[in-house]
């Protein structure tokens, strides 16, 4: 069977202005993938190395962050116009920006920047990409209200995905116009902290994972689903597709490095994963904590090292502009 008869979408966790008017559309048109997400660190990957925004970057003007956002907003709007097709036929078709990092502790400023970029780029399949802190909860329900797609991110733990869905639904109730959103739950990250420590590895992040969309999927919202997102492999221990693989959930999108997707669409019979059931997750995070494991307190350091990850890079970005 194709990994879409189970309702399931793959985007792409990349954007570049080369890739975007060649190899994007390619994976688009061959039916790989159908939306796109990019971060802080991809821009700066971006901006800082292709040679595709040289001559951009000679005459673009303003402030460094009015530069990166000529850079970026240019991208975000060729990748919507590449999407939109699959957007109007009711296939995804988004492609999603981030707001600021150093806002994320801040409502009202990442609700004014939401909207402003929004408006900027001026197309219906753009997501606004919010973290999911306290601030972030209370600007998605705000910029969903507004009519503006959602991409929740920095998703580790159940709670969070719980506070974001509550909020977006809210949002999405009062708005005059229908629009999706997805929360991104973080995979791998948990891994690399835990795999020296646990006995079965690389096993944690999809549990932990499930139990986010079990929260998600429960709510009933047809208009949010989970975006699984971190979901590439370091070292050579694991299949490069296998965080795909293990977490593919009908109503749900996995969000992926190109090398990553290069090795999934190999996979000739593709098999939907067992969800595991809620008392069977409950059980085994019980064990982790009794192994002495401290699952909250790990769920806030990869926040916070989530946060500052953004922070760092979008900072680095702008002081080469």
């Amino acid at each position: 069977m194709n990994y879409k008869d189970y309702d399931f979408s793959l985007w792409c966790d990349f954007i570049e202005r080369d890739f975007i008017e060649n190899d994007f559309v390619e994976l688009i048109d061959n039916k790989i993938i159908n939306g796109a997400t990019s971060n802080p660190a991809i821009f700066q990957a971006a901006i800082n190395s292709s040679k595709a925004y040289i001559e951009d970057k000679k005459v673009i003007q303003g402030s460094k962050k009015d530069r990166y956002e000529a850079l970026a907003l240019k991208d975000i709007k060729r990748a919507a116009t590449k999407l939109l097709p699959l957007y109007k036929s009711n296939n995804d078709g988004f492609v999603s920006i981030e707001v600021d990092p150093t806002l994320c502790n801040d409502a009202f400023g990442t609700i004014e920047e939401g909207v402003r970029l929004y408006e900027s780029i001026g197309m219906p399949n753009v997501m606004i990409k919010v973290p999911a802190t306290d601030a972030g909860f209370v600007a998605m329900r705000e910029l969903s209200a507004h009519g503006i797609n959602i991409n929740a991110t920095l998703i580790f733990s159940p709670s969070q995905a719980q506070s974001c869905f509550d909020a977006i639904s809210e949002g999405m109730s009062k708005s005059k116009v229908d629009t999706k959103a997805v929360i991104s739950v973080f995979v791998s990250r948990f891994d690399r902290v835990l795999d020296s420590i646990l006995k079965d590895r690389a096993k944690f992040g999809i549990i932990n994972a499930m139990s986010c969309y079990h929260k998600i999927e429960s709510g009933g919202n047809k208009n949010i689903k989970t975006l699984f997102a971190s979901t590439g492999v370091k070292g050579n221990d694991l299949e490069p597709s296998y965080y795909i693989k293990e977490l593919l959930l009908p109503h749900s999108v996995n969000t992926a490095p190109l090398a990553t997707i290069n090795s999934f669409i190999k996979t000739k019979n593709f098999t939907q994963s067992k969800l595991i059931l809620e008392v069977e997750i409950e059980n085994y995070f019980n064990n982790i904590r009794a192994s002495g494991v401290d699952i909250d307190a790990l769920y806030q350091r990869l926040l916070n090292e989530g946060l500052q990850a953004f922070v760092e890079s979008f900072d680095d970005m702008l002081s080469n502009l």
